[in-house]
C-alpha cells in the first residue's frame, strides 16, 4: 500500500491520479490533499477518500468545506502553511505536486527536504529553481518523478540504459489549435479559440500555454533538470496526433518513443506505481492502423516565438528562466481575463526578458525577488493591451 499526499487535488491532473487511487484500492491510500477554493469537487474528494489532512486556500473555503462534509474529523489546515502541512504529511511516502504555476516551488522543496519522493507535474517548480530542486533531491536522497506526459515518456524510454549512451532527447509538441494558421490570422484569436486544444483537455492556464508553445520550451528547461542535459541536445518536434509522447535517440542511432493515446491516465500510473505497471483496462488501445499517418515537423519559431524565448532563457540561464515563468503567468491570466491580445503574450514577454538584469540563481530568496521583478515588470506593459485586445 503506497500512501499519496496530492498539491492539487481538484485540477485536472489530481483528479486522474484520485481516479487511478479509486481504480486500484489495495494499491494506494490518500493521506493528505491539498486544494484553493474548488470546495464542492474537493468535499467529494474528501468524502470519498478520507484523507488525515486538507489545505485550503483560506478561511472561507475551511468554513465552506465543514459545511459540506459536517461528517469530516480531519485536520483542515489554510494557506501556504496548509501546502507544507500536506508536502510534509509524516505518512505520505509519494507527494504529487500538481499545483499550477509557481505556487507549488516552496511546499514541493518542503517535500523534499522532508524526505518524500515527488512526483512532478508542476513544471514551473523545475523551471524556477532547477538547480535548487535537483541538489536539494540529490542532498536527500530522494526521487523526482515526471508526471507530465513528454518527460513520463523520456522517463520510461531512458528506463535499463545508461544516460552516457544518449545522443538527445525529442519531446513532441501537437502544435496546439494554431498549427495550421498563418501568423497574420493570430492577431484576431479569441480566448475561446486558444482554449480549442485539438488533442488534450488540461485545466485554462496550460492549454493557453499549449496554444503559444511556452508549455514546450518550458518543459525544455524542466528536461535539462530531470535529463541533465544541455539546451542543444533537447529538441522538440510538432507532432500533431499525440501518439508519440517523446522519443530518446541513442549514440548508435537507435530512437526509442513511447506511444499512446492521449490520456493522463497512463504517465501518472505509470508514476504512481513505479517500478510496477498497472493494467488500465478501461482504456482503449492504441490503433494504429487507424491513426494512420504520424506527422513530424520542426517548430516555427517565428511564429511561436515563446519556445524561442524559453530556449533563451535556458540558455542564459541564473535567475532569466525564473522571469520568463513568472512574467509568463502575468500575461497569460491577462489574456484569459480578455485584457490583452493573443500576440501580445510573446511580445511583452520579449519586452520583460530584454530588461532584466541576470544574477546566479544562489538561493531560493534570489529566485522569489526574480520573480516579484518579473510580475510586476510584465504589469506594467499591460497598459494599451486591453485597447489593442479590444480592436482586433
Amino acid at each position: 500500500m503506497k500512501r499519496l499526499a496530492i498539491l492539487g487535488c481538484t485540477g485536472s491532473i489530481g483528479v486522474t491520479t484520485l481516479d487511478i487511487v479509486a481504480r486500484f484500492p489495495e494499491r494506494f491510500e490518500v493521506v493528505a490533499v491539498a486544494a484553493g477554493k474548488n470546495v464542492e469537487r474537493l468535499a467529494e474528494q474528501v468524502r470519498r477518500f478520507r484523507p488525515g489532512l486538507v489545505a485550503v486556500g483560506d478561511g472561507a473555503a475551511a468554513a465552506a468545506l465543514r459545511r459540506l462534509v459536517p461528517e469530516y474529523r480531519g485536520e483542515v489546515i489554510c494557506g501556504a502553511e496548509g501546502l507544507t502541512a500536506v508536502a510534509t504529511a509524516s505518512s505520505a511516502e509519494l507527494v504529487v505536486s500538481a499545483l499550477v504555476g509557481a505556487l507549488g516551488l516552496v511546499p514541493t522543496l518542503h517535500a523534499i527536504a522532508a524526505g518524500k519522493h515527488v512526483a512532478l507535474a508542476n513544471k514551473e517548480v523545475l523551471v524556477v529553481a532547477g538547480e535548487l530542486v535537483t541538489r536539494a533531491a540529490q542532498a536527500a536522497g530522494v526521487n523526482l518523478f515526471p508526471l507530465d506526459s513528454e518527460h513520463n515518456a523520456i522517463f520510461q524510454a531512458l528506463r535499463g540504459h545508461r544516460r552516457d549512451e544518449v545522443r538527445r532527447i525529442i519531446l513532441t509538441a501537437s502544435g496546439g489549435p494554431f498549427l495550421h494558421r498563418p501568423l497574420s490570422e493570430l492577431r484576431a484569436v479569441t480566448r475561446e479559440d486558444a482554449l480549442r486544444h485539438p488533442t488534450w483537455k488540461m485545466g485554462d492556464k496550460i492549454t493557453i500555454d499549449s496554444a503559444t508553445l511556452m508549455n514546450k520550451g518550458l518543459e525544455v528547461i524542466e528536461a535539462h533538470w530531470l535529463f541533465g542535459l544541455p539546451p542543444e541536445r533537447i529538441a522538440v518536434v510538432i507532432h500533431p496526433q499525440s501518439i508519440v509522447h517523446s522519443m530518446v535517440e541513442y549514440i548508435d542511432g537507435s530512437v526509442l518513443a513511447q506511444m499512446g493515446i492521449p490520456d493522463m491516465s497512463i504517465p501518472i500510473s505509470y508514476i504512481l506505481a513505479y517500478p510496477d505497471r498497472l493494467p488500465l483496462d478501461y482504456l482503449p488501445s492504441l490503433d494504429l492502423p487507424r491513426a494512420a499517418t504520424l506527422q513530424f515537423a520542426e517548430p516555427d519559431l517565428s511564429k511561436f516565438v515563446c519556445l524561442a524565448l524559453a530556449y533563451r532563457a535556458l540558455r542564459a540561464g541564473g535567475t532569466v528562466p525564473a522571469v520568463l515563468n513568472a512574467a509568463n503567468e502575468v500575461v497569460v491570466e491577462a489574456f484569459l481575463a480578455g485584457a490583452m491580445a493573443f500576440l501580445d503574450i510573446p511580445r511583452i514577454l520579449t519586452q520583460v526578458l530584454d530588461a532584466h538584469v541576470p544574477s546566479a540563481a544562489k538561493d531560493l530568496e534570489t529566485l522569489l525577488a526574480a520573480d516579484r521583478w518579473a510580475r510586476a515588470e510584465a504589469r506594467s506593459h499591460l497598459h494599451g493591451s486591453g485597447a489593442q485586445a479590444a480592436a482586433v
